[in-house]
């Protein structure tokens, strides 16, 4: 006689593994979205803190800048080589947790911040006032967009 599970057997493990997946898959969701939210609070921390290092060792003057000349349009190129390249103040440019992207976007000496993130990027920085956002929509379970924090 041989033993062996029957088709109905089989089934009925089936179905339990997946009502057991349909329980726990959620749960672990919600635990990356955590996760990639304090890696996003402290990336922005890391940053905003090596914007006014940097700032202080240079009279007030913010990366971005060509030569540190604040009537020169701010670069990401600049703002790249002064706080990574140089290795002073970053080791590198953090990536925003939600599109893997560390690109930068610079917003110029006379134009308004956006209202809101599209997501193209991985950061939105304004050298004239020192401001670095996550671009990034949406926002936390405690309805604070991504793009205040």
């Amino acid at each position: 006689m041989e033993r062996a599970f029957s088709l109905v057997e089989l089934m009925i493990v089936v179905a339990v593994l997946g009502i057991l997946a349909a329980i726990v898959v959620p749960q672990f969701q919600g635990h990356s979205t955590q996760a990639k939210e304090a890696v996003a609070t402290d990336s922005l921390r890391l940053l905003r803190g090596a914007i006014e290092l940097y700032a202080a060792q240079h009279d007030g003057v913010p990366p971005g800048y060509e030569n540190d000349d604040v009537t020169t349009p701010p670069s990401g190129l600049v703002f790249n080589r002064q706080l990574i390249l140089e290795k002073r103040y970053l080791s590198e440019m953090p990536e925003n947790p939600f599109n893997n992207l560390e690109t930068i976007e610079i917003i110029g000496n006379t134009e308004a911040f956006p209202a809101s993130a599209l997501g193209g990027f991985g950061w939105a920085y304004q050298p004239a006032t020192k401001t670095i956002k996550l671009d990034w929509p949406g926002a936390d379970k405690s309805a604070i967009r991504y793009f205040d924090y």
